[in-house]
C-alpha cells in the first residue's frame, strides 16, 4: 500500500497522517507538495490532512481546492484511486466537488477541541472494514464542522447507505446532546457513490496509537490496506 499525503501551507496534521501511515503493514508514505503537477505512479490512496490550509481564508478548503496538486487529486479520484480527507481535508474535498455537501460554522460559533464518540455504520466499505468496534473514540478540533446539504442530497446519503460515522453517545445514541457542532443527521463522514472518496470531521490519525491512548481510528487506515 503506498499512501500520499498532501502538504498544504497550514496543514498541521500532516506528519501524524504519514506516521500512522508508516505504522501500517507493508505500507509506504510519501508527502505530496501542494504545487506538485504530477502524482507518484504507484499510489493507491492519497490523504488530504487536517490543518488550516491557507489560514482558512474566505472559508474552509476554498483556496486549497485550487492548489495544482488538487487537479491530480480529482483525476486519481476520478480514476478510481482511493481519497480520504480528514477534518480540513473534508472541508476541501467539498469544495472541489468530490464529495457533496459544505461544512458550516459550528452552531455555537466556537473552535470545539475533544473527544466525541462516533457509531460506525457500515464496516463493508473500503475505509471501515478493519474497524471493529460499533462506537469508536476519536478528537475533533474544528470551527466548521456542521456538515451541511440540501435535503434531497441528505435523503441520498441516507439512501443509498454512504454515511459511515455518526455523532452519539457512548451508547451509540444519536442524541442533540451527542452532536457536538449541529450536523444534519449528526453525521461526522461520509463517502462518494463510487465508494473511493471518504471525508471525516474527527481526526482518526490522533486516536491511531497506543502512546496517545487511543488507538481507536488505527481500524481507518487498517482497512485501506484491503484495497491494494
Amino acid at each position: 500500500m503506498n499512501i500520499g499525503v498532501v502538504v498544504f501551507p497550514g496543514s498541521n496534521c500532516d506528519r501524524d497522517a504519514l506516521h500512522v501511515a508508516s505504522l501500517l503493514e507493508d505500507s509506504r508514505s510519501v508527502a505530496l507538495w501542494h504545487k506538485d503537477t504530477s502524482l507518484p505512479a504507484n499510489l493507491d490512496c492519497i490523504i488530504l490532512p487536517g490543518g488550516f490550509s491557507y489560514g482558512d481564508y474566505l472559508r474552509c478548503g476554498a483556496i486549497a481546492r485550487f492548489s495544482p496538486v488538487m487537479q491530480e487529486v480529482v483525476r486519481f479520484a476520478e480514476r478510481g484511486g482511493y481519497v480520504m480527507g480528514i477534518c480540513n481535508g473534508f472541508q476541501i474535498l467539498t469544495e472541489a466537488g468530490l464529495l457533496e455537501g459544505a461544512l458550516l460554522r459550528n452552531t455555537n460559533l466556537s473552535f470545539i477541541c475533544r473527544d466525541v464518540f462516533l457509531r460506525v455504520e457500515r464496516t463493508d466499505t473500503a475505509f471501515t472494514s478493519a474497524v471493529t468496534q460499533s462506537v469508536v473514540r476519536m478528537p475533533i478540533a474544528h470551527g466548521e464542522g456542521n456538515y451541511f446539504a440540501d435535503e434531497d442530497t441528505i435523503q441520498a446519503l441516507e439512501d443509498e447507505g454512504r454515511i459511515l460515522f455518526r455523532y452519539t453517545d457512548a451508547d451509540g445514541k444519536t442524541t442533540p446532546e451527542a452532536n457536538p457542532n449541529g450536523s444534519l443527521n449528526n453525521i461526522a463522514g461520509i463517502m462518494n457513490k463510487r465508494g473511493n472518496v471518504f471525508g471525516m470531521m474527527p481526526h482518526p490519525e490522533r486516536a491511531s496509537d497506543a502512546v496517545l491512548g487511543n488507538t481507536d481510528g488505527l481500524g481507518i487506515f487498517a482497512s485501506l490496506l484491503h484495497t491494494s
